[in-house]
Order: structure tokens, then C-alpha cells, then sequence
């Protein structure tokens, strides 16, 4: 019922920012308990978790990417969006949004994936 769609360009040049939004679709980011999350896959590793924004606007992040990382929501659309600055090539990956049930932890949601690399 719940669907996920990402939306950004998929390439970006090096020192830039990268962003990404997150269309959802058959349920509200404002309702129930959920958290709103940007994870990735990088080429040949498993997938790393980014950030989220809960149903009430509570941001947290990856330690090692907080410095450079902006999670954000507009409600009226009912979208999420990821920046991502000062990009390098190891930033190349596939990036999810997906949502998480914040009792049981799972992510019963997720959007198809779209791929942005890094490069100059």
C-alpha cells in the first residue's frame, strides 16, 4: 500500500552537494510510528545506513557522515529529501529511502533504489 519513490540527479561532481527526495505515497509521513531513512549501497558492500526523520520531525544521523549530512521534510508534499555535501567518489552508491517500524525495527517499506554516482 505504502509506496517510496526516489527522485535526484544521478550524477554529481566532487566537493558538490548531493540531493536526493523521497516521494511517499498511500500513508503520511506525519502519521504512525515510523522512521523516514536514507540508506545506501555502495559498489560491492552492503547496505549503510544514512539518517532519519521520525513521524515527528526528530532527525538522527550517521556519526561519520552528521558533519555533512541534512535530512528534511516537507509535510504539504508529503516528501522527504537527503543532502549529502562535499561529495567524494566513495559517496557513489545506490541510495534507498525506506520506512522503519519504530517498535519492531524493520523496514517494511522500500523505495526502488536510484543510483548516483560521483564523478568529475
Amino acid at each position: 500500500q505504502v509506496q517510496l519513490q526516489e527522485s535526484g540527479p544521478g550524477l554529481v561532481k566532487p566537493s558538490q552537494t548531493l540531493s536526493l527526495t523521497c516521494t511517499v505515497s498511500g500513508g503520511s509521513i506525519t502519521t504512525g510510528y515510523y522512521d523516514w531513512s536514507w540508506i545506501r549501497q555502495p559498489p560491492g558492500r552492503g547496505l549503510e545506513w544514512i539518517a532519519y526523520i521520525n513521524y515527528s520531525g526528530i532527525r538522527v544521523y550517521r556519526p561519520s557522515l552528521k558533519s555533512r549530512t541534512s535530512i528534511s521534510r516537507d509535510t504539504s508534499k508529503n516528501q522527504f529529501t537527503l543532502q549529502l555535501s562535499s561529495v567524494t567518489p566513495e559517496d557513489t552508491a545506490v541510495y534507498y529511502c525506506a520506512r522503519r517500524d519504530d517498535g519492531f525495527g524493520s523496514y517494511d517499506y522500500w523505495g526502488q533504489g536510484t543510483q548516483v554516482t560521483v564523478s568529475s
